[in-house]
């Protein structure tokens, strides 16, 4: 009897051609579908009453080129303020995550404050704390430097968002399972060597996504602090809105935050699309 002949090695699957010709046929229908969706707003924007208007008020070359370069400048601002916040909320999270995580009774004070700063600082909107620390403590009476906007608005922006980091990390704590603990306890391990060389490395990969969409939030965010004094990029277009009565800056101040945002955005959503893939 003669034996059913193997496929050769170089043979193409049916199945990938079927997935390929499945994902091509997707790929046509979003395209023409979003083409036809900036189409039809592309001829039924302009047809407005009020479009001429908006067109001058917010989309004004001239003014665009003139104010731009000023922009940029005071972005600049923004991004040092970012550059050494994101440090300090890194560390301050970590800090409130390992307190949220101690089991040891004699330790459960310090569980119990990271509990209610954590609850404290996720309820109170950010702008409220830029507020309270931006005017409250100056209000002390301290005095140069301790009394400047950068400082306070800074720790406003710490405060907040390291009790965001901090869940977003025992979140990643609490999924790596309890008997992890147990073998390295078996192993001789102490419990401060079990979260350092057990827990933490494995809970710190597993947030990194979470934690970049907290980055991008932080980078917008930064510009709050106008509110109390520092000029960036804000500010800053607040300055040339009412310097050529136009709104054009605004939308030039816009574009230098969506060239920052929409990479880091796309990169984060790759983060997450690979844990996907390990995780299946």
């Amino acid at each position: 009897m003669e034996k059913p002949k193997l496929q050769a090695s170089g043979a193409v699957n049916p199945r990938r051609i079927r997935e390929e010709r499945i994902r091509r046929r997707g790929f046509a229908v979003a395209s023409a579908s979003t083409a036809a969706v900036v189409l039809a707003l592309w001829i039924l924007i302009p047809m407005a009453p009020g479009w001429s208007k908006v067109q001058a008020s917010f989309f004004d070359w001239e003014v665009f080129a003139k104010t731009f370069p000023k922009l940029l400048s005071a972005f600049l601002v923004d991004i040092m303020i970012f550059a050494w916040s994101a440090p300090l909320i890194a560390v301050s999270g970590l800090a409130m995550a390992l307190c949220r995580d101690v089991r040891s009774p004699a330790l459960f004070p310090l569980k119990l404050f990271a509990i209610g700063y954590n609850d404290v600082f996720r309820g109170v909107p950010v702008m409220l704390v830029i507020y309270l620390f931006g005017f409250g403590i100056p209000g002390l009476g301290l005095p140069r430097p301790w009394n400047s906007p950068y400082i306070w608005g800074t720790l406003a922006l710490v405060c907040t968002y390291a009790a965001y980091v901090a869940e977003i990390i025992r979140t990643g704590i609490e999924s790596i399972h309890e008997s992890q603990r147990s073998a390295a306890m078996s192993l001789g391990l102490t419990p401060s060597d079990i979260m350092r060389f057990v827990i933490l490395p494995q809970a710190i990969r597993r947030v990194i996504p979470a934690n970049m969409n907290i980055l991008i939030a932080l980078q917008k965010d930064v510009a709050l602090l106008s509110v109390i004094g520092p000029v960036e990029i804000l500010r800053q277009a607040g300055v040339e809105k009412s310097l050529a009565a136009n709104f054009t800056p605004y939308v030039g101040a816009s574009i230098i935050f969506l060239a920052v945002t929409i990479p880091a955005t796309r990169y984060a959503d790759r983060l997450i699309e690979r844990q996907n893939r390990q995780r299946s």
